[in-house]
């Protein structure tokens, strides 16, 4: 029996958007204000989901289920996995010593903790967006910086923050592959336009990290270095994007952005040297600094030992990204399991699409493709040459799975909560809400980007949903297709830092459990009032000139 999506089910788009709202309400209330655990909250979402699917929009029961089930198996797959295996290559370098040798190493280049977020989180993040995407870049630069010494509430919601501008070009170029591929944009058109919108966030997002985390007199006491950071990072960002093509805009962004950001502080240190890991306004020992002391010195082999982890974890997860390996690796074995009683039993409707459209929901067990095997190598690898027995390498592993087995619950829960939303059409209610917005859809277009995005937990699965929906709008009111298919993405990257599997992430990588309420709370402002800023911008974009010049028609 074919189930076709209902957007309106109260008959009054007010009252069906505030039905659709609800499991998000329950879901962030219960995490952001009543301090909740992560998997209860995420379980109450999932709840509320369900009974809004079924009583309110007359979703069959069984086939509610199923699609809850199948999220709670993308959850484990990729998403799970990867964090899995990030931890405990995180495990394994502290046991033996070696993130110590790291860390003193990262003080060498500056012991000024504010230019060590701009490099892990903003540059080596990026680096990690670039090539894999999906949660890795804030488990990696999450887990370095609580190693460094950051404060939980700083290695976590910092990371969010600072994994924000590459997200578009996220894993490969994913993201917008998919959107022009799915909905029938022109790739390059597409590509160039979300590449005319970001270059000025890759600007600001560092300047608005320190802020965030020092405080406004102190990010002003480094802004040669924060400028050198954003600036290298988006030139790059621009030309590769609007000249070659979306694969490879984060990869060598963030190369040339910590390149020149390293070369520069040979040159350049701040007169103070921030030494506090914790952040301004949420610690009272924030902002202590004192004049630079003498660095830790190792040995050429005690720095090559401390950093070869993390070459090869780069190594393997750019590897794994290439669509020619994944290619190869799928053929090796990617079984494929249509759920039955769900795929191609939904359809979507107008106008959302232009005819019907049967949804697919196929599992399919890509484990040898997967990011999270990547890294589970590397792992591997890295403990052998760190000479780590087997014996101590299952232990080591065994015990990393119990440490985060209420993150991977609470990950199957989110993504089971994000799929049923997704097939039961509550999402496209929200969606449609900020539709039908008229002279203002440019802003709230954008922000619907933002929205997709905090609900699934990718930019990617925010094109699917809702690209479409932006092209028909952007048609009818006489923009360019172009423009709104990129706001869709350029929005939606800001959504990155609040999404329910993002924040777990975070909250796993520095151990800091049950206080993903925390987080949330710290990020949300940061959030919104960046994909305000990215509305501002789309609008000029569409209205105002000279904007309007840098539009892709």
């Amino acid at each position: 029996m074919i189930w076709q999506q209902i957007y309106n089910p109260a008959g009054n788009m007010v009252a069906s958007t505030a039905l659709a709202a609800i499991p998000v309400i329950i879901m962030l209330a219960a995490l952001g204000f009543f301090h909740i655990k992560a998997h209860i909250a995420a379980g109450m979402g999932l709840i509320a989901a369900l009974v809004v699917a079924i009583f309110a929009y007359g979703m069959p029961a069984e086939m509610a289920g199923r699609a809850a089930l199948y999220g709670g198996f993308v959850g484990l797959l990729p998403i799970g996995w990867i964090v899995l295996n990030i931890i405990f290559l995180h495990q394994l370098t502290e046991q033996n010593g070696s993130f110590k040798v790291l860390q003193d190493s990262l003080s060498n280049i500056t012991e000024d903790r504010r230019i060590q977020l701009l490099l892990i989180a903003f540059c080596f993040g990026a680096f990690f967006e670039g090539a894999a995407g999906f949660g890795t870049p804030v488990a990696v630069t999450a887990a370095i910086l609580i190693g460094l010494g950051f404060s939980p509430l700083a290695a976590s919601g910092l990371s969010l923050i600072a994994n924000t501008a590459p997200v578009a070009f996220g894993a490969l170029g994913t993201p917008v592959i998919t959107l022009a591929k799915v909905h029938g944009y022109d790739l390059m058109e597409v590509t160039a336009m979300i590449g005319r919108q970001l270059p000025f966030f890759s600007v600001l997002v560092p300047f608005w990290l320190i802020w965030a985390f020092a405080g406004r007199k102190a990010m002003w006491e480094i802004w040669p270095a924060i400028l050198v950071a954003g600036v290298s990072f988006a030139i790059p960002q621009f030309l590769v994007s609007n000249y070659i093509g979306p694969e490879l805009v984060d990869i060598i962004a963030a190369i040339i952005s910590m390149a020149s950001l390293i070369a520069f502080l040979r040159v350049w240190q701040p007169k103070k040297i921030w030494t506090s890991p914790s952040m301004r306004g949420h610690d009272p020992s924030a902002g202590e600094t004192k004049p630079a002391q003498a660095p830790v010195r190792y040995s050429r082999a005690q720095l090559i030992n401390a950093w070869m982890p993390w070459v090869i974890l780069s190594v393997c997860v750019f590897v794994w990204g290439l669509p020619s390996v994944k290619a190869w690796l799928n053929g090796i074995f990617s079984p494929a399991f249509p759920m039955d009683g769900l795929h191609n039993l939904i359809e979507k409707m107008p106008p959302v699409v232009p005819k019907p459209t049967k949804e697919g929901a196929v599992y399919t067990l890509n484990l040898l493709s997967a990011t999270g095997t990547g890294i589970l190598l590397s792992a591997l690898v890295s403990a052998l040459l760190m000479r780590y027995s087997p014996v101590a390498i299952v232990g080591t592993f065994f015990r990393t799975v119990w440490l985060v087995r209420y993150s991977l619950l609470t990950i199957v829960l989110m993504l089971a909560l994000g799929t049923l939303t997704r097939y039961s059409g509550t999402d496209t209610t929200l969606g449609l809400a900020f539709a039908n917005t008229g002279v203002l859809y440019p802003f709230f277009g954008t922000l619907m980007g933002w929205l997709g995005v905090a609900l699934t937990g990718s930019d990617t699965a925010s094109n699917v949903l809702f690209g479409g929906m932006q092209k028909v709008a952007a048609e009818q009111l006489g923009l360019s297709p172009n423009l709104m298919g990129a706001a869709n993405s350029s929005g939606g990257v800001m959504g990155k830092m609040i999404d329910a599997q993002s924040i777990v992430v975070a909250s796993t990588a520095t151990r800091w459990f049950n206080h993903e309420g925390d987080i949330l709370r710290f990020v949300f402002f940061h959030s919104i009032a960046l994909a305000c800023l990215v509305g501002l911008l789309v609008s000029l974009q569409a209205y105002v000139w000279p904007f309007t010049s840098m539009v892709v028609r």
